[in-house]
């Protein structure tokens, strides 16, 4: 052809992982720093698809790599490749890590429906409220006129006696001797319902 030689461009290839596990499990610093940067992404990559939370997931995989730090002499090339390894384990933190938010989760709603007191129950006091509604007006139907309007007046409608006097048209000492017969027999008729 021209005379132009083509050659194949040289395919990047990354870190030995095998071999920084192998010197990380020595306590090297520096093969460790280079497993980091190799394998943190990944990992972070995976962690968060599984806990969907940023801060969480960071917080995962500094757990992860602090794992793999202290148990790097513990991998074995004959089961798999080390991101096939360092993957699994960052899985099972995360997986770990939604298990325990869920248990915390079921455990406070369990608390809070054992400590949960139920609210009255309001059907039943609005039938109790009705049913001494109409006690009282039954009561109320069995003083005289003079009785009821006296005893109505002053303690439905706010009015003092000297006012109820006025309104009725009555002396006082009247209307305070109807007030205190009707109260009785109000008194009377409610007690004996109850």
């Amino acid at each position: 052809m021209n005379g132009v030689v083509r050659l194949p461009a040289p395919r990047f290839r990354g870190p030995d992982l095998q071999e920084l596990v192998a010197r990380t499990a020595l306590g090297d610093q520096d093969a460790f720093a280079r497993l980091y940067d190799a394998v943190a992404g990944p990992v972070l990559g995976l962690v968060l698809r599984v806990l969907r939370d940023p801060a969480q997931s960071e917080e995962v995989t500094q757990e992860v790599m602090f794992e793999l730090w202290r148990t790097a002499a513990r991998y074995e090339p004959q089961r798999g490749e080390v991101m096939a390894w360092v993957l699994t384990m960052a899985h099972r933190r995360a997986v770990d890590r939604v298990r325990a938010a869920q248990a915390a989760a079921d455990r406070d709603h369990m608390a809070a429906a054992r400590s949960h007191v139920p609210a009255f129950d309001e059907v039943a006091e609005q039938v109790e409220g009705r049913l001494e509604r109409e006690q009282v007006r039954r009561c109320l139907r069995s003083l005289t006129e003079l009785q009821r309007e006296s005893v109505t007046l002053a303690y439905y409608r706010g009015y003092t006696y000297p006012e109820v006097a006025e309104l009725l048209g009555t002396p006082l000492g009247t209307v305070k001797t109807r007030m205190r017969d009707g109260l009785i027999r109000l008194r009377d008729c409610l007690g004996a319902g109850s």
